[in-house]
């Protein structure tokens, strides 16, 4: 077998991505088994710049050579297995839309009766806006109606006596929108007759952007 075959071969194996051990056993074994030399020549040696080589050290070269690459590829697999992976980067929060709220009960209420205003200011278009405004059951609560400054068409508006309070939501209707700027949103209720304590009385606000973030905004009336 030729040095240049030889080393041909010796190329290839050690530019494979993972070199197969067998494989290149192999074809160093069928080196060594090579038929002799034609008649004429010496057998399996070559001379170059004065310096001769045996069929035999050279396939015993190539042997070392082969087994080292081995090796290496096998260290190179081993290190890429043990590194460990690269933690997972959180992507970064996507903020809600910029809003506040305000609740007061309303100068003009009375003795026998009362409004509870909640002023909403948002600082960009939403497309989504829930609207929750709770009275507690202090004694004679009873609902005389409601109103916001947005359109009626807009909302869908309840009110009904939850869970020890009177309770009224304002739910934007989907397709509509709800543009940057203050909103108010009233409750009305006769109360049993005195100064009404309104600290138990309470609001939410969910704001969505028209990405699908949001913003919940939690306060009291007192």
């Amino acid at each position: 077998m030729d040095e240049r075959r030889l080393r041909g071969e010796l190329r290839e194996a050690a530019r494979a991505h993972r070199p197969d051990r067998a494989r290149m056993l192999a074809r160093v074994e069928r080196g060594m088994a090579a038929p002799p030399a034609r008649r004429g020549r010496a057998p399996f040696r070559a001379t170059r710049t004065g310096r001769r080589w045996t069929a035999t050290a050279t396939a015993v070269a190539v042997a070392a050579t082969a087994v080292a690459a081995v090796g290496l590829g096998g260290l190179a697999v081993t290190a890429l297995r043990e590194r460990p992976a690269s933690p997972a980067v959180p992507a970064p929060a996507v903020p809600g839309p910029a809003a506040r709220a305000t609740g007061t009960v309303d100068r003009g209420s009375n003795r026998w009766w009362a409004q509870s205003d909640l002023a909403v200011t948002t600082e960009t278009e939403v497309t989504g806006l829930a609207v929750e405004v709770r009275v507690a059951l202090t004694g004679g609560i009873v609902s005389t109606g409601h109103w916001q400054t947005r359109s009626t068409d807009d909302f869908t508006v309840t009110a009904a006596e939850e869970s020890g309070a009177l309770v009224y939501r304002w739910t934007l209707k989907p397709g509509r929108t709800v543009p940057a700027g203050p909103h108010t949103f009233a409750a009305q209720y006769n109360h049993a007759e005195g100064i009404r304590d309104a600290s138990a009385d309470a609001y939410t606000v969910v704001l969505t952007a028209p990405g699908g973030a949001r913003t919940t905004l939690r306060g009291g009336f007192g």
